[in-house]
């Protein structure tokens, strides 16, 4: 079976790192993608050889571009974008958030996974053999808002149409397109998590956190599926977190 190529963005740190790792074992070629060139360079030292840092700003069309062309130059195809990079932004009551604020959240979250979705798209449908699968990171809060959380939630609703629309007009061209909503991944953008997060009664509760490669292994196994076949949306979440019920 020929080499598959995945791009990975946001792979400097977290769920992105965490899937490149898990993908670079299976023996996936991976390109790492990211704003930060020595997060991606440690990541790329973990992946045993299989793994090559590109960094790039996916809310810039240019450096996107640019991404996906070397990547091409270098591989020759894509088979899998994982559309990870993303940001929570600080939680800001909606009367206090500033437009700049809002923008930079819509610009990382919802058109940064426009543009490497579009970029990875043009590849899948001009290469030979045709095809490919695209994975949007989306989140629990594409389903339930947390308190202070306007954007990231605007913006993670939004994923999940670019998912459908990826997924109907991939269709003629075998490019599938899945969504993963994950809940309380151990990383970074969580850690506060476990001193007390928010809840929608006011009160500041610590949350119980799953491990990021769980998330990863389920990614893989999205990604490992044949083009016949996909995983529309999967929810992977620390079991006990505050979101099914009433908490």
């Amino acid at each position: 079976m020929p080499q598959q190529i995945a791009v990975v963005t946001g792979a400097g740190s977290g769920i992105g790192r965490a899937v490149a790792l898990e993908l670079a074992a299976g023996g996936w070629q991976v390109v790492l993608a990211g704003r930060r060139a020595d997060a991606l360079r440690e990541t790329a030292a973990l992946a045993d050889g299989r793994a090559v840092a590109i960094p790039a700003d996916v809310t810039e069309p240019a450096s996107v571009d640019a991404l996906f062309a070397e990547t091409a130059e270098r591989f020759g195809r894509v088979d899998l974008l994982f559309n990870n990079a993303g940001t929570f932004g600080a939680p800001t009551p909606v009367e206090d958030l500033t437009v700049e604020a809002w923008r930079a959240v819509v610009d990382l979250n919802l058109t940064g996974a426009f543009l490497c979705a579009q970029a990875a798209f043009r590849l899948m449908k001009a290469q030979a053999p045709q095809g490919g699968r695209i994975i949007n990171n989306g989140s629990v809060s594409a389903h339930a808002p947390r308190p202070h959380s306007v954007a990231y939630t605007a913006t993670k609703h939004a994923v999940t149409g670019l998912t459908r629309s990826l997924s109907l007009d991939g269709r003629p061209y075998r490019i599938a397109c899945g969504q993963i909503d994950v809940g309380n991944a151990a990383t970074e953008m969580t850690a506060a998590m476990a001193a007390g997060a928010r809840q929608a009664d006011g009160r500041i509760v610590p949350e119980p956190v799953m491990d990021a490669a769980d998330v990863a292994r389920t990614v893989r196994h999205m990604a490992e599926l044949p083009l016949e076949a996909n995983v529309q949306y999967a929810t992977v979440m620390a079991t006990a977190m505050p979101y099914i019920g009433r908490g």
